[in-house]
């Protein structure tokens, strides 16, 4: 059956469920229709590294949430990272960048750009005055974490935006653990945001994804880049996101919630030295948190255990329902050890400087029942 035998068979209807186009190219009926799609005077699909139909489709709904002119879906959220920056810094430029990031965007901008000779300096974006000194000397990008990973420290953006403007800079926020939920940074003065699509917006550990988006004329440049770089998404795993970003608000809600009431329940647990999280009193950007997100402080929180690595042992193996799963954003309530995943490569005198010991555990917080999660936790903690 083709195209057209098959708009005729559905007739008036069509499908509830966006149908996923697993093409890698499209037919054409000659070099003028070509010529039109390429000229963007129609709309089409030629080759689907360049775009296709589950892309265009997911990047207008990213781009509504998000509040944005214009989004471009990528294979990951390092390829979002990717991207901008090559869209945006040539050798010689400079990055001024958060000193508390994801550790591979630490790699990434103090390991490899250098190869292309592009040098980041990395500052505490808390402290105002040390960032405004840095972006003294001339830099194309201020990147930045809405809430840092793993420590969620928080990001005042309208004043980094005020800041980077202020220095011909532009503003790149990674805000993956907020999601646009909590925070749409753009309305803030951000001039880029990307997110991991893969954690929250996806929502089900299914898609690996990465998200663009902004209000500014750059949108056809970073999808060149993205596509010479062969950093472009797959058909499937947008139409999975799809299904998952339906869901975002109402699982951001609840994930928000439960994670409250355990970071109030925490402190009390055997074992437990500290716990992080920004809707905390004694956390140092809960102030900040409560007016820079709407409607809770994420899915997101840490505590830390006297025992150290053995003690973070003991507690994966005896608390089997909150598996050990080295990324965040399922459904369920999942753990992470950042200091042998997320930030495993980091100096370690720099884990020191950051709070990553040896007994931190990150917990991403599902959408179960609090006190399944707390019956869990009780296992895990029973012999630290």
């Amino acid at each position: 059956m083709n195209d057209s035998q098959l708009s005729s068979a559905l007739g008036s209807s069509e499908p509830l469920t966006p149908p996923l186009y697993t093409s890698a190219v499209y037919r054409l009926p000659d070099l003028d229709a070509l010529d039109r799609i390429l000229d963007g005077k129609e709309t089409g699909f030629i080759y689907a590294r360049d775009a296709h139909p589950n892309a265009r489709r997911l990047a207008a709904l990213l781009a509504e949430v998000e509040g944005a002119q214009w989004a471009l879906t990528t294979s990951s959220g390092m390829a979002a990272i990717s991207s901008l920056i090559l869209a945006n810094v040539e050798s010689g430029r400079r990055i001024v960048a958060s000193h508390r990031l994801y550790g591979r965007t630490t790699q990434l901008l103090q390991q490899e750009l250098p190869r292309l000779g592009v040098q980041t300096s990395f500052v505490d974006i808390s402290d105002l005055e040390e960032t405004k000194k840095a972006l003294q000397v001339p830099a194309a990008l201020l990147f930045v974490e809405t809430i840092s990973n793993p420590l969620l420290r928080v990001a005042d953006v309208p004043a980094l935006a005020r800041l980077a403007h202020e220095a011909d800079c532009q503003l790149v926020v990674d805000n993956t653990f907020a999601t646009p939920i909590l925070v749409r940074p753009l309305e803030w003065g951000a001039d880029y945001v990307m997110e991991s699509v893969t954690k929250m917006i996806g929502g089900h550990s299914d898609v690996t994804l990465g998200m663009v988006c902004g209000n500014n004329d750059k949108r056809a440049e970073l999808s060149q880049v993205s596509s010479m770089w062969g950093f472009s998404s797959s058909p499937l795993d947008c139409w999975l996101t799809e299904r998952g970003l339906e869901t975002l608000a109402l699982r951001m809600k609840a994930a928000s919630a439960n994670a409250a009431a355990l970071a109030e329940w925490l402190p009390n647990q055997t074992g437990v030295v500290r716990v992080v999280y920004p809707g905390c009193a004694d956390h140092p950007d809960h102030e900040l948190a409560a007016r820079i997100l709407s409607g809770g402080f994420g899915n997101m929180l840490c505590f830390d255990l006297a025992g150290g690595r053995e003690a973070v042992n003991r507690f994966m193996h005896q608390a089997a329902g909150i598996p050990f799963s080295p990324s965040l954003g399922h459904t369920t309530t999942t753990c992470s050890h950042p200091g042998t995943t997320s930030h495993r490569y980091v100096d370690p005198a720099e884990k020191q400087r950051q709070g990553i010991t040896d007994g931190l555990i990150r917990l991403s917080v599902g959408i179960e029942e609090l006190s399944k999660i707390q019956d869990e936790l009780e296992k895990g903690l029973s012999d630290v």
